[in-house]
């Protein structure tokens, strides 16, 4: 998402951010076969380590975006609920709504690449729309 923010010089106006809602990985780099495909993109994952989701995001977070269904559950577990719709899956904003594949259990990091890189796009092309009906 950041690529695509980048890519059309609206950086200002994004603050975006990754989050576990599982605390398994916490403090953990990123994992090296997603490293591997983020960096032949030219994306620095240097430095990067994982963090836990909290309560406070919801506050301050317009979206909160999971890639599947068990990541949104515990998201809302975590959160205490959804009043303001602001959680949903990547996916939800494309033609094809599903959850991402995982590469964690399939290994294959290309398709989740390819899920990842439809629902971003599709993400901005919402917030760009909705964001000017707002205006």
């Amino acid at each position: 998402m950041k690529e695509l923010v980048k890519n059309r010089n609206i950086e200002k106006d994004f603050y975006i951010a990754s989050a576990a809602t599982s605390n398994e990985e916490i403090g953990n780099p990123v994992y090296p076969p997603v490293r591997r495909l983020l960096s032949n993109r030219g994306i620095d994952t240097s430095g990067k380590r994982a963090i836990r989701v909290t309560k406070g995001d919801y506050s301050y977070y317009d979206y909160l975006i999971c890639m599947d269904k068990n990541n949104l559950r515990n998201l809302n577990f975590i959160i205490g609920g959804d009043p303001d719709n602001k959680a949903s899956l990547l996916l939800d904003f494309t033609n094809t709504p599903h959850d991402v594949a995982d590469p964690w259990y399939t290994d294959d990091f290309k398709t989740a690449e390819k899920d990842i890189q439809k629902g971003c796009e599709a993400l901005l092309e919402y917030i760009l729309k909705n964001k000017s009906h707002s205006d």
